[in-house]
């Protein structure tokens, strides 16, 4: 728990920092950029789970609309600030490591969200043509569509792992943590073409976490990789 902690006030401290830049970079020079357009891309995910339950990365994708405002540049550093509605499919794969020679037994979950990201975006590089580096941080929610399991196999075969999490109903639909991400933009005259690396860190737990519960943290980890397609309006 407290690695939790620690985690949670280095990305509140790190988002802290970056829109005091933001609001600093008030006394730079003003822009008022409108951009919109989509993305899209694929994501590893995983859930952290205490107990913990051996994983494999589950591969899913993500996609939706984008909206980003450029509004100060300060010495070198171009601010804004971006938002996004995304589908998101989320989920977990068990790795089973010990099975029996004649017998195979598998388990996977998928989950579907509605994710809203409020990002904090931070450039460096040309303005008009040209290529930039580019920064995005902030807090996101979520909101669960639909959830469903694939289960393979005999699992009364010993050794039994935890499986506790087969059959059960999600609890909490509503899903928020940090999302972070490091990119390039290529900025043309037929738009601007974006490429992303994205961490996204859950704060919360899908399922019930008292003490009387079974899991105590049941959160999302995902990593994806993914394009998007702006125009400035």
């Amino acid at each position: 728990m407290q690695k939790h902690r620690l985690i949670l006030t280095i990305c509140t401290l790190s988002i802290a920092l970056l829109f005091s830049l933001s609001s600093q970079a008030q006394t730079g020079e003003q822009r008022h950029l409108f951009s919109i357009g989509f993305n899209g891309g694929v994501q590893l995910n995983s859930i952290d789970f205490s107990p913990k339950i051996k994983q494999s990365q589950h591969m899913g994708y993500t996609g939706g609309f984008t909206a980003r405002y450029i509004s100060e540049k300060y010495f070198a550093m171009i601010c804004g600030a971006q938002l996004e509605v995304n589908y998101s499919l989320r989920g977990w794969k068990e790795k089973i490591e010990e099975q029996p020679e004649d017998d195979f037994f598998a388990y996977s979950r998928n989950m579907s969200y509605i994710e809203v990201p409020f990002l904090a975006h931070l450039a460096f590089g040309k303005e008009r043509r040209g290529a930039q580096f580019f920064i995005n941080l902030g807090p996101q929610v979520g909101f669960l569509l639909s959830d469903s399991e694939k289960i393979e196999g005999d699992w009364t075969y010993p050794p039994i792992p935890i499986i506790e999490q087969h059959g059960k109903k999600i609890d909490k639909k509503f899903d928020y943590g940090i999302t972070g991400g490091l990119g390039l933009e290529l900025k043309t005259n037929a738009g601007n073409f974006l490429l992303e690396g994205r961490y996204y860190f859950g704060l919360s737990d899908f399922y019930k976490s008292t003490k009387k519960d079974y899991f105590s943290r049941s959160a999302h980890n995902v990593i994806s990789i993914r394009f998007s397609y702006l125009w400035d309006l």
